[in-house]
C-alpha cells in the first residue's frame, strides 16, 4: 500500500488524475476490436438475385479466361457493366445455363474481357448461324436411289430434294397474345426502346404472352425493376418489367394467358408494363407478333 502521509494535496490530485487516465485508456483500447460478424456470402437484403453482380475489371496481366475462344460462334466477350442476367437476355439463354456451361463457381466472378460460352455444349458451334435469319440446310436421308444413265435420262426423273431441318425457324414460330389490356403508350425503337410500354393501374394483371418457362424472376437487372423473363422455345424469349408483385418463380412452367405479375412502377417514374420479345436474343417489335386489337 502506498503511504500518502505528508503528501501535499496537489500531489494527491496529480496521482488521482493519472490513475483515471490510465483506466480510461485501457477501456477505450479494449473497445476498438470489432465484434465478429457472420459472413453470409451471396445473400443480400434484397434477395439472392442481387448476388449476380456486374462484371469486374481485372488487374491481372494474365490473358482473360477463355480468351482463346474470342470471336468464335457461340461465345461472348464480357463488356464493362455486363451481368449474367443481361448476357442471358441478350443471348436468348437462361443465365443459370451460362453459369453451368462455363463451370462458374460464383456468378459474381465474371471479368471484363472474359469469354463465356453462350450456346449449349451439345450444339455444334460451327453450325451456329452468323445472323438470326440464316439457317443451315441438311439433306434428309433417302431410302432408295435411282441412278440414271447420262445417255438415257428419264423424262420423269428429278433431283433428290434437299429438305430444311426440322428445327428451322418455321418450326419455332409461336403465337403471342397481349400481356395486358392497357393502352399502348410507347412504341418499339431499336435504339431507344427495345419493347413496348403498356399503361395501366398499379395491381393490374400481367399475363404470359405465350406458353413457356420462367428463366428469371427478380430485380437484378438495372432499369427493369421487378422483372420476369419467359423462354418459349429455342428462338423466343419475352420480358415483363416494372412489376409491383411477381407471382411466379424460376423454372416454373407457364401457360399463355396465365397471370404472372401485377403491374407497377419499380425502377421507373410511372405505372406501366414494359414488354419485350427477343428472337435469338435480338429485340424485335412485339406489335408485329401480337394480334390486332
Amino acid at each position: 500500500m502506498l503511504r500518502l502521509i505528508n503528501t501535499s494535496p496537489l500531489t494527491l490530485h496529480l496521482m488521482l488524475a493519472l490513475c483515471v487516465s490510465f483506466f480510461l485508456n485501457a477501456c477505450s483500447t479494449s473497445r476498438t476490436t470489432p465484434a465478429p460478424v457472420e459472413d453470409k456470402k451471396g445473400v443480400s437484403s434484397q434477395g439472392v438475385w442481387m448476388s449476380v453482380g456486374v462484371a469486374k475489371i481485372s488487374n491481372a496481366s494474365a490473358p482473360a479466361l477463355g480468351s482463346e475462344n474470342a470471336g468464335q460462334p457461340g461465345y461472348y466477350t464480357v463488356k464493362q457493366g455486363d451481368t449474367l442476367i443481361r448476357i442471358g437476355l441478350d443471348q436468348g439463354q437462361n443465365w443459370r445455363d451460362i453459369v453451368k456451361w462455363n463451370n462458374l463457381d460464383n456468378p459474381n466472378n465474371i471479368e471484363v474481357g472474359q469469354v463465356l460460352r453462350v450456346q449449349a455444349p451439345n450444339v455444334p458451334l460451327a453450325s451456329i448461324p452468323s445472323s438470326p435469319d440464316s439457317a443451315s440446310v441438311v439433306a434428309r436421308p433417302v431410302t432408295s436411289t435411282i441412278v440414271q444413265s447420262a445417255n438415257n435420262p428419264s423424262p420423269t426423273s428429278s433431283p433428290t430434294a434437299i429438305a430444311k431441318p426440322t428445327n428451322t425457324e418455321s418450326a419455332e414460330e409461336i403465337t403471342f397474345s397481349w400481356p395486358s389490356n392497357g393502352a399502348l403508350n410507347a412504341y418499339f425503337d431499336e435504339i431507344k426502346n427495345k419493347g413496348i410500354d403498356i399503361s395501366g393501374k398499379a395491381g393490374d394483371p400481367v399475363l404470359a404472352a405465350a406458353d413457356g418457362k420462367v428463366v428469371y424472376a427478380g430485380s437484378g437487372l438495372r432499369g427493369y425493376g421487378n422483372l420476369i423473363i419467359l423462354k418459349h422455345n429455342n428462338t423466343y424469349l419475352s420480358a415483363y418489367a416494372h412489376n409491383q408483385t411477381l407471382l411466379v418463380k424460376e423454372d416454373q412452367s407457364i401457360k399463355r394467358g396465365q397471370k404472372i405479375a401485377e403491374m407497377g412502377s419499380t425502377d421507373t417514374d410511372q405505372v406501366k408494363l414494359h414488354f419485350e420479345v427477343r428472337k435469338q436474343g435480338k429485340p424485335i417489335d412485339p406489335v408485329k407478333m401480337l394480334p390486332a386489337r
